[in-house]
């Protein structure tokens, strides 16, 4: 799984920072990528990448602000003139089909592919063998959503050294067991799959929570979660600020991850007043409190290997 983060910027573009987008690529674990918010111009940051738009099977939109959803028809549009005609679900607020809908028809946009919508509610959005996402609606302004992506368990690696010890000839039987199926040799031997494959492998949990104020559903949606990637609109010295315009602080990040018991926190959707030099007192802040907390920004690449986060 990698997290690339597109837009980080909160409210509107600045010469740094980018309106909301982050793209979750899970092509080793399904062979899709999974887009989160499509602020303006997200389209022109990923022609600065290996992105393929095509790849985009799934839109999670947290809430109708402008500065997450106004890059989408261009997004959506550019996916058909780029060759994309796999199908493509949009989950969002109540209201983001409508907009979408008539923005095309009154455009005369044409879509090479088929567009579904799923207006989000609380619980599970979607599941299939591989994942789960569920949705909680948070504490901002309007209507918003955070979402909690679960990998299911992973099968165990089959332990080579009991399979040899027990002259299992390569080929489909190897492929039965590392499937959990127990298996005859031509001797008559019965091995069971659990003697010779490990247990289970966790898989990760990453949670992506839209614009809010500091509260007890971030803090559910982040529960024990891997990573979470957090809004940092304001910053300590603003917390009455911050709750009046629905956003949370950077150190109110830290507590819902420090809360939660998760393991990495991104501070994300940062406001144009904090600077360059700002960056390293406001990151000292949250990092008081949870440690393991990391800034982001446009164009970052987070890599989750083996219960670590690299970038």
């Amino acid at each position: 799984m990698q997290l690339h983060f597109l837009g980080t910027g909160a409210g509107m573009p600045s010469k740094e920072r980018n309106t909301s987008a982050l793209m979750v690529k899970l092509l080793e674990e399904n062979g899709e990528m999974w887009l989160f918010d499509c602020g303006e111009a997200t389209q022109h940051q990923i022609l600065h990448t290996s992105l393929k738009p095509r790849k985009v099977t799934k839109i999670f939109i947290t809430h109708l602000h402008g500065d997450h959803i106004f890059g989408l028809p261009g997004f959506l549009s550019s996916r058909s003139f780029q060759g994309g005609d796999e199908p493509l679900t949009i989950y969002g607020p109540a209201g983001l089909q409508q907009w979408v809908e008539q923005t095309f028809a009154l455009s005369k946009t044409h879509l090479t592919y088929p567009l579904q919508f799923v207006e989000v509610h609380e619980g599970v959005i979607y599941e299939d063998d591989k994942f789960t996402v569920r949705a909680s609606e948070l504490r901002h302004v309007v209507p918003c959503f955070g979402y909690r992506i679960e990998q299911k368990d992973l099968p165990g690696e089959l332990l080579m050294d009991k399979v040899q010890s027990y002259g299992v000839p390569k080929g489909p039987l190897l492929g039965q067991l590392k499937k959990g199926q127990d298996i005859a040799l031509d001797n008559g031997t019965i091995i069971q799959a659990k003697d010779v494959v490990a247990p289970p492998k966790k898989g990760f949990t990453l949670a992506i929570l839209g614009d809010t104020k500091y509260c007890e559903q971030a803090i559910s949606l982040a529960e024990q979660a891997d990573v979470v990637v957090h809004e940092a609109t304001f910053d300590g010295s603003t917390t009455d600020l911050a709750a009046s315009y629905g956003h949370a602080t950077n150190v109110e990040a830290a507590k819902v991850a420090s809360k939660a018991g998760a393991k990495y926190l991104l501070l994300n959707h940062l406001s144009a007043r904090f600077l360059p030099h700002d960056l390293p007192i406001f990151l000292a802040q949250a990092q008081a409190i949870f440690p393991q907390t990391f800034l982001t920004s446009d164009q970052a690449v987070f890599y989750w290997n083996n219960n670590n986060l690299l970038f």
